[in-house]
């Protein structure tokens, strides 16, 4: 065993696929890459996140307390990269990065065409975003793109290195 140095241990517990998330603000779209992310239930689905204070989606989060997470293919992944690395405030991201929004059932965040799953969360506990800029959001609504099912997702390893999810593997388990 070698001495990992702190900065890498985002690298070893990558939370799961990069995800999109989508918010609207007094009738305005935005769109972010987010890749720290987690579920902390099941039923109801429940999910934590972090969205940055500096990020331009942090203020439509907070105050809307609502939002859709999209979950991309990798074959979108320069342009989930590009999404990542420009600011709602000077860029409408979804002209400039050609998103196709379709309109949510229960959030006025928009729906992600073309993305593996659209999951419209509201914001059912604030009590760590002026500590963590921690999110816990409840799904209350999902969708799905049966044209994708199967396909592979894009996974942060840190510093610009991307992973895409492999071979799935069927093994017992007892739970449901």
């Amino acid at each position: 065993m070698k001495t990992l140095h702190p900065s890498k241990v985002y690298q070893m517990l990558e939370p799961g696929p990069v995800a999109l998330l989508a918010t609207a603000q007094d009738g305005k779209a935005n769109v972010m890459t987010m890749s720290w992310h987690m579920m902390v239930e099941f039923e109801p689905p429940r999910i934590a996140c972090i969205v940055s204070g500096a990020d331009h989606s942090f203020t439509a989060l907070r105050e809307t307390g609502e939002c859709v997470i999209a979950v991309p293919p990798a074959t979108m992944a320069e342009r989930v990269v590009e999404i990542g690395n420009c600011s709602g405030r000077e860029v409408d991201k979804f002209a400039r990065f050609h998103l196709d929004s379709h309109p949510a059932k229960l959030v006025a965040a928009p729906l992600i065409a073309g993305c593996l799953a659209n999951i419209e969360c509201r914001v059912i506990d604030d009590s760590l975003v002026d500590r963590f800029n921690l999110f816990v959001l409840e799904a209350v609504h999902s969708w799905f793109d049966p044209a994708l099912t199967g396909v592979s997702t894009l996974h942060h390893r840190g510093w610009g290195e991307f992973a895409l999810d492999g071979e799935i593997i069927r093994l017992k388990s007892r739970m449901r």
